[in-house]
């Protein structure tokens, strides 16, 4: 799904539960992890629940490497921020990434008072793991 959708169907909710609710339904959404994935090596550090992202980097010529990522979380709530992640990032070239900021669509969504500080830190750890994986893939092209 992409995250202008997202954001216009977040907008026509009003009330928070609501809200939650769908960002719970854009989890369910998330392809499957498949289990030998959720090691150790894929884990993101600073979230509070657990949190296990790939990344899979394929090369586009002079465009630079193009990244795609799976991931999956033991929390409901955070598999559908892994998927709001995923409409902003997944399948973008690396530059690109490293272009979007994030706190721009958090703030239209209003993630951030309505996300616990566990949360919010757990989110910002799940960004920070995605741009480093960027800079590599585009460091490794060059």
């Amino acid at each position: 799904m992409k995250i202008d959708e997202i954001l216009d169907n977040f907008s026509l909710l009003d009330d928070w539960d609501d809200r939650y609710r769908y960002i719970i339904e854009l989890g369910r959404t998330l392809a499957p992890l498949p289990e030998a994935d959720h090691v150790e090596a894929n884990k993101v550090q600073g979230c509070a629940s657990q949190v296990w992202l790939t990344t899979d980097v394929r090369p586009n010529g002079a465009a630079g490497p193009v990244l795609t990522f799976t991931g999956d979380s033991d929390a409901h709530i955070v598999r559908g921020l892994i998927a709001i992640l995923f409409s902003l990032y997944s399948d973008r070239a690396a530059r690109e990434i490293l272009a979007v900021d994030p706190g721009t669509v958090f703030e239209q969504l209003g993630l951030r008072d309505h996300l616990t500080p566990q949360r919010s830190n757990g989110l910002k750890s799940m960004v920070s793991r995605i741009r480093r994986d960027a800079e590599a893939a585009l460091a490794k092209s060059e």
